[in-house]
């Protein structure tokens, strides 16, 4: 139990599946607040917010498209209607939408994949920085991927790029926000077995993704918790901040 994080307000974004499905069920455990924000998959989410629950903290359910810049906002004053503050944002909702080569790439999926990638993590950072900054501090935990490091797998290079323009985010809200004593960091995941994978990777590019990681195996959602945890501890990571922390079975060490 990492005690600072009991009664804190969580919105984890894409919460009801996979790694965000971890994080929001690990900050449960520790006793937080959290808003689970979904899209369509509210069955998952009801399920998420039942282990949030059987943890012994409190679960909300948000929905809302979050490719919407209202719909940013809106997340966002929910979680604080709901809890009357929101002290740790986790930026986790994204998507590849779709494995294509360049020169396939149209302005329809470039829109979707930035749209819900880089500018869902702009809009919504800045509608709770305004709450945070009232409150006098939070933290900010944004999602990218190895991807970001090393362009991404066949057909990944749209999704890879928009990774790296959120790792670039960090660094810069990092920099514009801890002024006003909010940190922003993020969280890099390897090759997680996860729905992402399941729609978007064949078995034989799994098995060809698993040949290059030292620990030889594909990691799993709830080995990712930990490092979301740390991040949005004060008592843990107070002097921590523009930090992506890799958690990739050594698959790719900066």
């Amino acid at each position: 139990m990492i005690a600072d994080l009991k009664g804190k307000a969580v919105l984890v974004t894409g919460a009801s599946t996979g790694i965000g499905a971890a994080a929001a069920a690990a900050f449960g455990a520790n006793g937080a607040r959290v808003a689970i924000h979904y899209n369509r998959s509210r069955a998952q989410a009801e399920e998420v917010a039942g282990r949030v629950r059987a943890a012994g903290g409190e679960a909300v359910l948000v929905s809302g498209d979050l490719a919407s810049t209202a719909a940013c906002g809106d997340i966002v004053e929910r979680t604080v209607q709901a809890f009357g503050r929101i002290d740790v944002l986790v930026n986790n909702a994204g998507a590849m939408v779709q494995r294509r080569p360049l020169a396939e790439i149209d302005d329809e999926l470039f829109d979707q994949v930035v749209h819900l990638n880089v500018r869902s993590v702009v809009m919504t950072t800045g509608a709770a920085a305004v709450h945070m900054r009232r409150q006098g501090g939070g933290n900010v935990i944004n999602v990218t991927s190895i991807a970001a490091r090393h362009g991404g797998g066949p057909g990944a290079l749209l999704y890879a790029g928009s990774k790296g323009f959120v790792s670039t985010l960090t660094r810069g809200m990092a920099k514009e926000l801890v002024r006003d004593k909010i940190r922003v960091n993020a969280v890099a995941p390897g090759v997680i077995a996860t729905p992402f994978h399941d729609r978007f990777s064949t078995p034989e590019m799994l098995e060809s993704f698993r040949t290059t990681i030292p620990m030889n195996r594909i990691g799993d959602a709830d080995e990712c918790a930990g490092a979301f945890l740390f991040l949005a501890s004060d008592a843990l990571s107070s002097y921590i901040t523009g930090q992506i922390i890799e958690v990739n079975g050594g698959q790719y060490m900066p």
